[in-house]
């Protein structure tokens, strides 16, 4: 006689949201962030922000033709379209129009396709882009715009934004300067301490975004909050986010408190740069970080201490993309080593005792 159990779980696991409705969520918790980036830095940013995006489109239609598939449903899944929102976010906003063409056509064709496409990269396609753009261009990827907010007095017109866009920033120095980080370290090289450095620098206005810096990099409290909303529409989970800026946030506590004349305080680490958006929507991709909530925890971590790392003493004022390009390569050593335990079996791989009737 066969005796029927009760199982405590199920062997599978349905999920409730299709590729497409989880991308276009991450879109849409994108948007008030980006909104107000290009809102901050006025026309140049849109013609770039939409050049960017469409390229990132037609590149990956391109490559599914080449593969004799129908474009459509690959297009409309919103994967392409969240790329290049990425890719237009990590950019200076008024970049001539080419970084953004090159840009796009680095993350979906060798950041992605040459991989075979959605869900097979091993790097983050954003980041890829990102970081061979700051190495191969560093005038373009480290010329900054200084705020003129759309239809302000001194923004530009949009004859004059799409002539940024299409001819760069080359002769317009009295619109330019450094990001927060990018000063910090400039003025450190000439032996000056940060009580001087900083004493023009205002937290409020950092914290909303009113500074120097590509779209990713402004407002802190958009980016935050969209994070937390996809923490709680269950389309990322926490260890990651948490993780990462924990990290950041001890070693930056730790330092400030042994020398704060040489180290800045937590709050402009974790309000300066890119690290909100890589925390919540670049170290969080699915493809390219663990699948274990410990392994997540490992890689949010990792990625934390090497942005400090780099920020700290490396050449490049913002390490974020080097930290999350490092640990996607780490990714199948902590898979490797972090299994989850499989149905049926304990930790060890060994099987489960059913217990007699």
């Amino acid at each position: 006689m066969i005796s029927h159990h009760k199982p405590a779980s199920g062997a599978h696991v349905g999920a409730n949201l299709s590729v497409s409705q989880i991308m276009w969520r991450v879109v849409l918790a994108l948007t008030p962030a980006t909104a107000f980036g290009l809102w901050l830095f006025g026309w140049p940013a849109i013609f770039l922000f939409i050049i960017t995006v469409t390229s990132a489109i037609l590149f990956e239609a391109f490559c599914i033709r080449l593969k004799g598939r129908p474009t459509k449903p690959v297009i409309m899944d919103g994967s392409a379209l969240l790329t290049g929102c990425l890719v237009a976010i990590t950019l200076p906003p008024w970049a001539p129009w080419w970084i953004g063409v090159v840009g796009s056509g680095i993350a979906i064709i060798l950041g992605k396709q040459v991989y075979g496409g959605l869900g097979q990269n091993l790097f983050n396609p954003a980041m890829l882009a990102r970081v061979a753009l700051l190495i191969s261009f560093p005038i373009e990827m480290t010329t900054w715009a200084n705020v003129s907010p759309l239809f302000f007095g001194d923004s530009p017109g949009i004859i004059e934004g799409l002539h940024i866009t299409l001819s760069g920033l080359q002769n317009l120095d009295a619109y330019t300067g450094a990001t927060t980080l990018g000063y910090i370290k400039t003025e450190f090289s000439q032996h000056r301490i940060l009580p001087e450095i900083l004493k023009d620098y205002s937290p409020t206005l950092n914290f909303i975004g009113w500074t120097r810096g590509s779209l990713g990099e402004t407002s802190s409290v958009l980016m935050g909050l969209g994070g937390v909303w996809l923490i709680r529409q269950n389309i990322i989970q926490w260890q990651i986010p948490v993780s990462l800026l924990g990290t950041v946030l001890l070693l930056s506590s730790v330092f400030y408190l042994l020398d704060s004349d040489h180290y800045v305080s937590p709050f402009l680490y974790l309000n300066s740069g890119a690290i909100l958006c890589v925390a919540f929507f670049i170290a969080t991709d699915y493809v390219t970080s663990p699948n274990t909530p410990t392994g997540q925890l490992v890689f949010g971590a990792g990625c934390g201490l090497l942005i400090f790392v780099i920020r700290t003493w490396g050449a490049y004022p913002e390490g974020a993309g080097f930290a999350v390009l490092l640990m996607n390569s780490a990714t199948p050593l902590i898979d490797y080593y972090i299994k989850p335990r499989i149905y049926g079996r304990d930790r060890k791989g060994k099987p489960l005792e059913i217990p007699k009737p």
